[in-house]
């Protein structure tokens, strides 16, 4: 199945989140996410996700909640930034 036939079956699934009132960046977002997870159990990696799940899971999201998500991907961006790049 070549690059184009998969990005038109996938922009068919989009119809299926239209009808419920997603917007574009949203299904992109799903449809990304879920090939994430399509990805991951077919290269045997679903244990680091649920490692993931689990850890994200002992967070306290309250505390985040009540900050704003916001600084939590702010605080991610600039850690990424400031980490030395290997080349």
């Amino acid at each position: 199945m070549n690059n184009n036939t998969i990005v038109q079956k996938l922009w068919s699934l989009c119809d299926i989140l239209r009808d419920d009132g997603i917007t574009y960046q949203q299904y992109v977002t799903e449809l990304t996410l879920l090939l994430f997870l399509k990805m991951a159990q077919e290269t045997a990696t679903e244990r680091h996700l649920a490692q993931l799940v689990d850890d994200i899971d002992g967070l306290d999201w309250f505390t985040a909640r009540q900050d704003g998500l916001g600084d939590l991907y702010e605080g991610l961006l600039q850690k990424n930034a400031s980490e030395v790049k290997v080349e």
